[in-house]
């Protein structure tokens, strides 16, 4: 990224304003949460400034409170928040001191932002480029068809490919780093003088996320734009900010300059964080010694695991997984007597073994997520062919009731947690219900027993299982999803982005929770990743998919310091 990205900004263009102060200056700002235990002070006595032109990034683990600073500053706090007290100038005015109607116009206007999750921030049911337009007829004068060409270059821009056709499409239609490349889109396209970017890159595998940051400092110079950087990845942060604060439990409890804070980290906690980077150099190692041991008691206590599993599950040869020719076909739009079709994945073939960690690589959209839905039969309206042998039972062609009966032993962790878990379930209810339907022999007892001890396995609070997902983070969330991925104990997880939403210390608990699980139970991942440091600690194999098609399989080695292919190189290129 160093090559291909320059600091977003320079720190000295300007734009409108009084040139000498500040663009945003937030003064002692605290925001609190109601709970069902009580009132939380979510945000303590926030203080920090950006200037124009600058990017200043704000990270710390997931729960701090990063994005509830974020919604504070542009007043959409969940019905539960509140402002306690502070204040927020935006350009010497008090943002919240202003009335609705004038906040109205702040939003998408002069403040512009970027949420972390773009399939739940989107409208599903409205053409993207409506949402777009949307943008441009609410803070621009451009209507009519001078809006539409305008949100089509916006849509090209960000990297969608045939734009003009592609703004008639709704967000279903795209995968998950697309939809993240629009909503910066909708968020860029009144031209801001302030870009709030909530984990930008989550979603994007590292050629685009290569791309949308070298297009966001293009925009940034050109603008004088300033940018509030929100995220977990330190990679992205070190390349592209100009300051760093660093947030624990609602405080910032370092901050410094972007290169300081790299070169002499001066507080424990900035210690722990690199400390928890995965790397080649460690693997095999836990990442968090302390939080293993920690959590290797608690699932002692909690959770019986099968002595006969340990140990040489690792080296097991035993295919599990036997994927040969795999294609899925969508039928595309077009005259009612030709049907044409949209290969998604052509001709897909791999083993899993037991205790192996396959990890599935690939630029955004080349079939990586649309292989693990086949797999799991969750390819609705798809033509799915080929053969997938789960432990010698062919997934594809089996009955619903034996369907049933192979997902006890194949299970899936979604890329976007907050859409796969029910918003109407507490979380406790929605491991109870994977067990208690996949696990019938467990009476309620052992199934809350199991529930509970996950839940602490994966780091989250004792009270999590009575609350429901809207109260966590999103970096919470997944977590929850990966409990309920586990709690059937599967021989095959399918992975697909499962550490994405993460920072760096929570991913590298579950990280080490995979690991232990793996050595364990011999369980066998199919990992859909774009972290390419994921991969090298974790993989023992890596693929490479490009335009639905595998064009490299070999050991983690050599794809990622020997790479055969052009399009791997590229990849690797751009980490």
């Amino acid at each position: 990224l160093q090559a291909l990205i320059p600091p977003w900004g320079d720190g000295a263009q300007r734009k409108g304003g009084d040139m000498t102060a500040p663009l945003l200056d937030m003064a002692d700002l605290s925001v609190d949460v109601e709970g069902e235990s009580g009132m939380t002070r979510a945000v303590k006595r926030l203080r920090f400034a950006v200037e124009r032109g600058e990017t200043f990034a704000l990270v710390g683990e997931s729960g701090c409170g990063k994005s509830m600073t974020a919604l504070a500053l542009l007043r959409l706090l969940p019905q539960a928040g509140r402002i306690a007290a502070g204040q927020v100038r935006l350009e010497g005015r008090d943002l919240n001191r202003l009335p609705e109607s004038a906040m109205r116009a702040v939003r998408g206007g002069s403040i512009g932002i970027i949420f972390q999750e773009p399939a739940t921030s989107m409208n599903p049911v409205m053409r993207v480029g409506d949402q777009i337009m949307e943008v441009l007829r609410a803070h621009t004068a451009l209507r009519g068809a001078a809006a539409r060409e305008r949100a089509a270059h916006w849509l090209a821009r960000v990297g969608i490919a045939d734009a003009v056709r592609r703004l008639d499409d709704y967000p279903f239609q795209f995968s998950g780093g697309q939809k993240q490349r629009i909503m910066i889109a909708i968020a860029l396209a009144a031209e801001p003088g302030l870009l709030i970017a909530d984990e930008p890159t989550t979603a994007l595998d590292v050629a685009v996320q290569a791309q949308v940051l070298a297009l966001l400092a293009d925009i940034q110079r050109e603008l004088g734009m300033a940018v509030l950087l929100i995220t977990h990845d330190l990679a992205v942060v070190r390349q592209v900010a100009h300051h760093v604060a660093l947030m624990r439990a609602g405080e910032i409890v370092a901050s410094a300059s972007a290169a300081d804070f790299f070169a002499a980290p001066d507080h424990p906690y900035a210690r722990e964080l690199f400390d928890a980077i995965p790397t080649y150099a460690k693997r095999g190692h836990p990442l968090s010694a302390a939080g293993r041991r920690a959590r290797a008691a608690a699932i002692t206590r909690t959770i019986a695991m099968p002595s006969s599993a340990s140990g040489a599950c690792a080296t097991s040869q035993e295919i599990v997984l036997d994927v040969q020719n795999l294609c899925v076909h969508y039928p595309a739009r077009g005259r009612a007597w030709r049907r044409d079709w949209i290969k998604a994945v052509d001709g897909v073939s791999f083993a899993l073994r037991a205790g192996e960690t396959l990890a599935l690589l690939g630029e955004s959209g080349c079939g990586k997520t649309t292989t693990a839905k086949a797999l799991l039969r969750l390819a609705q309206g798809a033509r799915v062919t080929g053969s997938a042998r789960l432990a010698g039972r062919d997934l594809l062609a089996a009955s619903r009731t034996e369907l049933r009966r192979l997902r006890r032993d194949i299970q899936i962790v979604f890329q976007d947690p907050y859409a796969s878990l029910d918003p109407r379930m507490r979380v406790g209810e929605i491991l109870d219900e994977g067990i208690a339907a996949l696990r019938p022999e467990l009476g309620a007892a052992a199934r809350a027993e199991r529930a509970q001890g996950l839940l602490a396995r994966v780091g989250l609070p004792a009270d999590a299982s009575q609350r429901y997902p809207h109260e966590f983070s999103g970096g919470q969330r997944q977590r929850v999803a990966i409990a309920r991925a586990l709690a059937v104990e599967p021989k095959v997880l399918v992975c697909d982005e499962p550490t994405s939403a993460l920072d760096v210390s929570v991913q590298a608990q579950i990280l080490d929770l995979l690991r232990e699980l793996q050595a364990d139970l011999g369980i066998a991942y199919l990992f859909i990743t774009h972290n390419f440091s994921v991969v090298e600690y974790l993989a023992d194999r890596v693929a490479v998919m490009h335009e639905g098609r595998i064009v490299e399989c070999n050991t983690a080695r050599a794809v990622l310091y020997e790479p055969d292919h052009a399009v791997t190189r590229r990849l690797l290129e751009a980490v």
